[in-house]
């Protein structure tokens, strides 16, 4: 039965998904994975994304390597939004970690404290309600460990900052499928051009132009 899903349709199935003051379409994507709308039908928000450096931070460990970014983000989504971002850092190594894994919070007051910004917030600081308006836009930071300097590339991903979503179907061996809920995000991948010394606090180069995927 799924393969024959799997043959006759992309979309096949529109189940209706009741949020708060809206109401949106979640379709089930059998085959290859969807894209976003090129025209957002949902809340999005507008996301300016500083440049990705790395540098060395005074820890009780002594001196540690450390990935960051910088963001402004604001609201002309035309309601006020709960605000709760998800970054993740993934390498080509396969290791994925979400932003603040294992960074000590000395280490996060460090960082705003070299950035001498009022208006810069900690990744706990800056959940909550944004409100409207370019007045009310807000500034954080984001900040990995540097578990590795030698790979080729990474990978950003920055989720909650549309309320695009959609669902995929996976074939599995046993003629089943499995079902994931993608979410619209904000992709940056950027490359590695040989090897980094944190002591600068060095900026990577994106790769390609940052842009909203699936994920």
């Amino acid at each position: 039965m799924l393969s024959t899903l799997t043959n006759r349709l992309r979309r096949s199935l529109a189940v209706v998904w009741l949020g708060i003051g809206s109401v949106a379409v979640l379709s089930v994507t059998v085959g290859a994975a969807p894209e976003p709308d090129p025209v957002a039908k949902r809340w999005q928000l507008d996301l300016e994304v500083g440049p990705l450096r790395v540098t060395n931070v005074q820890t009780d460990e002594g001196l540690m390597p450390y990935f960051y970014l910088t963001y402004k983000v604001t609201n002309n989504a035309g309601e006020d939004l709960l605000f709760a971002p998800a970054w993740d850092l993934a390498n080509d190594e396969g290791e994925i970690i979400r932003s603040g894994q294992g960074v000590p919070h000395d280490v996060t007051r460090a960082l705003i404290a070299r950035h001498a910004n009022p208006l810069l917030e900690s990744q706990l600081d800056i959940l909550g309600r944004l409100l409207q308006g370019r007045e009310n836009a807000r500034e954080g930071i984001v900040i990995w460990p540097a578990n590795y300097l030698d790979v080729n590339e990474l990978n950003i991903y920055a989720a909650g900052f549309s309320g695009e979503f959609d669902m995929y179907l996976v074939d599995q061996p046993d003629g089943t499928s499995k079902r994931y809920v993608l979410r619209k995000t904000y992709c940056l991948r950027y490359a590695l051009d040989g090897e980094y010394d944190p002591q600068a606090n060095q900026q990577l180069r994106l790769r390609e132009p940052p842009r909203w995927i699936m994920r």
